[in-house]
């Protein structure tokens, strides 16, 4: 089927997925999509498993300014086939918290350069950069994937920013990731409550 073709069938599937409770509760707390169906997120990741991966679709879906078309792209992309740039252009068009974290849960996590990722969006000074790093390093740190001594310092530096930065959402990213820094040992935990008290912070 043509991609295109594809992309039309799946917008007049999530007609039957609709749920205008969750869709007016959602703009009731000012998630503005230009169309958004509601559908919860167990609905499209079962959408996601009958489709499977597939890069062109994604890159199809991505494009439609329809919430639930974003959230699926996030799910069907496979994370080896996505270039730096194209992941940069799907950042920069990212346009809400809620695919922010879908994307980093679904896709950002599982790229072959994801901590790489992780270090430059914590860098940044956009809100929805900084929670796709948070979020991303949390994942690398559940799945025990250790920093080197530089990501270390660099995480501690960051984290500490983040923490007295003015974004509720990346102050909650980045106590979790520093929850989740400190469950790889010992010498961790000890690093990330030394961090953590120079800014009169005690959450261990």
């Amino acid at each position: 089927m043509d991609i295109k073709e594809q992309v039309k069938e799946i917008k007049q599937s999530f007609r039957q997925l609709m749920d205008g409770q969750t869709a007016q509760s959602m703009r009731d707390k000012g998630l503005e999509y230009k169309l958004n169906w509601g559908a919860s997120i167990p609905m499209l990741r079962e959408k996601a498993s009958e489709i499977g991966k597939n890069y062109d679709l994604a890159i199809e879906l991505w494009k439609a300014d329809v919430r639930e078309c974003k959230i699926l792209a996030t799910m069907v992309m496979p994370a080896e086939e996505i270039l730096p740039e194209v992941v940069d252009i799907w950042m920069e068009q990212t346009p809400s918290q809620e695919i922010a974290e879908q994307a980093s849960f679904n896709l950002y996590q599982h790229l072959p350069y994801a901590a790489e990722k992780a270090y430059q969006w914590m860098a940044s000074d956009k809100e929805l950069e900084q929670l796709c790093g948070f979020h991303i390093l949390t994942r690398l740190f559940m799945n025990k994937q250790e920093p080197n001594e530089r990501g270390i310092n660099e995480y501690i530096d960051q984290l500490l920013v983040a923490l007295q930065g003015p974004f509720p959402s990346v102050r909650k990213a980045a106590m979790q990731s520093a929850i989740r820094f400190s469950e790889l040992g010992l010498v961790y935990e000890r690093m990330a409550k030394s961090a953590l008290k120079s800014i009169n912070l005690d959450i261990f």
